[in-house]
């Protein structure tokens, strides 16, 4: 099948469809049969030594629990990740998304890292995104993609307030 410079796949066969323009002039044209847009190519998510192993383990779990919707419920899925792999004795409080960062730094001991692109972000990074009336949204990084209560290669496309690990003591 072969493929234009825009990626639509073309049927075999060559077929056309014909167009007739105002001034009776024919003009034939490809039949797109399939789209395939450009693919996006990240690395894969390196595992930290200075990450907590419940972190990862928390990455796991909610990637295991996640479905292939979202359901808008983030920080829900995150929290209960979070208490099951243990990073987090208690269920945080906060009832928005956006609120979650600063819970997490001044009652679990988490802090802010030092990277702008989600896609450097280690392995068990909680990922926070920020909203001015919303809710605002909550994910955590794992090897293949980002995971809150669905799963996703690519990060959210809201502007970041926070990307945190817990601090190891």
């Amino acid at each position: 099948m072969p493929a234009s410079r825009n990626g639509a796949a073309i049927l075999g066969a060559d077929p056309k469809i014909q167009l007739h323009r105002r001034l009776r002039q024919k003009q034939s044209v490809d039949v797109v049969d399939k789209y395939y847009p450009k693919k996006i190519v990240q690395p894969i998510a390196k595992a930290d030594a200075q990450i907590d192993p419940k972190l990862r383990r928390a990455a796991t779990i909610a990637e295991e629990r996640a479905r292939a919707h979202s359901l808008s419920k983030c920080w829900r899925f995150v929290k209960e990740a979070l208490v099951a792999a243990g990073v987090v004795k208690s269920r945080p409080q906060t009832p928005l998304a956006k609120q979650a960062g600063q819970e997490l730094v001044n009652n679990y001991g988490f802090k802010k890292l030092p990277v702008s692109n989600p896609y450097e972000a280690p392995v068990g990074s909680v990922l926070v995104y920020g909203a001015k009336r919303a809710a605002g949204h909550v994910e955590i990084r794992t090897e293949t993609g980002f995971v809150s209560d669905f799963r996703s290669k690519t990060p959210s496309p809201r502007p970041a307030d926070w990307r945190f690990r817990e601090e190891l003591v």
